[in-house]
């Protein structure tokens, strides 16, 4: 709703919000934004008698605020709806969609469109460093959009994305994830099936090709289809890391270009490939794509260095799924080889903190040189025979013969960091949540 709240302040309607669990740098933007926030749910925020009321799909059908919107009779919306009513209704929507990689492919298929000079509106779930936003409103034809598999509201169960009639879709690939709302891998292929039939014909598929799942549910689409990734229509070769930078072509059909980046990691190239895909779809210029992906500055919390101090960089990612995990860590590797890759995790998403990614994790932190897993700084109410052991976790990676330990909260992490690192090491700090502000916390205590 964040970022929701301030595209309506910004278009001149009164906003405010309520929330008991806004990760701090969102309710620091929303106050930047000018964006007024109520701590906790209470009827009384209502009071002030509200044309609309946007719910959230935190929110559930027992919220003291969601039963006063009912009961007065407030007109309410979901947040698609609410996107589609303001901002969407007369743009070409670009859709990203998939289990991994929405919010940095978004992103870089909005910079795109801005450095080609076509004004483009977005609203995506994480902020451009390019603009210190989430969402901008364009003049320009076209709005790129994070689409979110996750349920819309609890009057709505269906996914967010289902909302939305994109020009062109951008689908990254499909895992399990969302174990709170999703029963199994079927469960979600079943529901981005539903999604694909909707697609009009007219409409445009940029498709990851090594992705089984998804493969298969393209199979019923009558939208014209392009692939990316390793033996795809889009693919890339010659890739060079040097320094800070990375170096690739990238051909398609018709089509061969060569790009620079600050971009690392072999999943970010194919979240290039993606965007690359989309932007040939609608004639910008190779000159503008090159221009783009050079100058893009990324997004905070992928691969974001918070700090580095005495020699020690600390960074933060977002990374919270074992695949997302695993190819971040792979990601930084080469570039702390004078150092140790120290990979500190919370697994504190509905789905980490139950076990059904409890014999696939480990595999994560392969290429890590030492491994802390905290429990999470939030609790939930899962049965003991689902919860994910972090202490099974810890001996598992052992196992691999790698050095890993377990801890209770985040200043235990801290104590035994402090007794570990030494110059040149990489703190990589992955979590989707706040981790009571580690980052900050732990540079603050190096000396």
């Amino acid at each position: 709703m964040g970022t929701l709240a301030c595209i309506l302040k910004e278009m001149g309607y009164t906003v405010s919000g309520s929330d008991q669990n806004v990760y701090p740098p969102m309710s620091d933007f929303l106050n930047e934004k000018g964006v007024s926030l109520f701590t906790g749910y209470d009827p009384s925020n209502l009071d002030h008698k509200p044309d609309l009321v946007i719910i959230g799909n935190a929110v559930t059908k027992d919220n003291v605020e969601a039963v006063a919107v009912l009961q007065r009779g407030i007109p309410y919306l979901s947040m698609p709806q609410a996107v589609n009513k303001f901002i969407a209704k007369d743009k070409k929507i670009i859709l990203v969609t998939g289990t991994h990689g929405k919010t940095t492919t978004s992103s870089i298929m909005a910079h795109i469109l801005f450095v080609a000079g076509m004004d483009p509106s977005f609203m995506i779930g994480g902020i451009l460093k390019d603009f210190n936003s989430s969402f901008r409103i364009g003049s320009g034809e076209y709005m790129v959009i994070e689409g979110d598999e996750y349920d819309t509201a609890f009057f709505d169960k269906g996914p967010k994305f289902m909302h939305y009639d994109p020009e062109i879709t951008i689908m990254t690939g499909i895992e399990f994830d969302h174990a709170d709302i999703f029963t199994d891998i079927d469960h979600i292929k079943r529901i981005f099936a539903t999604f694909i039939k909707k697609i009009e014909k007219d409409s445009h598929i940029i498709a990851f090709n090594n992705n089984e799942n998804l493969k298969e549910i393209l199979a019923d689409s009558v939208a014209s289809i392009d692939t990316y990734g390793v033996q795809a229509q889009w693919f890339f070769s010659n890739h060079v890391q040097q320094k800070s930078k990375t170096f690739f072509d990238v051909q398609g059909p018709g089509k061969k270009v060569s790009i620079e980046t600050n971009m690392v990691g072999e999943h970010n190239l194919f979240n290039c490939l993606a965007c690359i895909a989309a932007a040939g779809k609608i004639g910008i210029t190779d000159e503008n794509i090159i221009r783009a992906l050079e100058t893009f500055s990324g997004i905070k919390r992928r691969q974001e260095i918070r700090g580095i101090k005495h020699g020690i960089t600390v960074m933060d990612d977002f990374a919270h799924h074992p695949t997302a995990v695993k190819e971040t860590i792979k990601a930084v590797k080469p570039f702390y080889k004078k150092g140790r890759v120290i990979a500190v995790f919370e697994p504190r998403t509905n789905t980490s903190m139950r076990k059904f990614f409890q014999d696939i994790y480990p595999d994560s932190f392969l290429d890590a040189d030492l491994v802390c897993i905290c429990e999470p700084g939030i609790k939930k109410n899962i049965p003991d025979k689902d919860k994910f052991s972090i202490k099974k976790l810890v001996a598992d990676i052992i196992k691999s013969g790698i050095e890993a330990y377990s801890f209770e909260n985040s200043d235990a992490v801290i104590s035994f960091l402090m007794s570990k690192l030494r110059r040149n090491d990489l703190v990589l700090i992955m979590s989707n949540g706040g981790f009571d502000n580690i980052h900050i916390n732990l540079l603050e205590k190096i000396k």
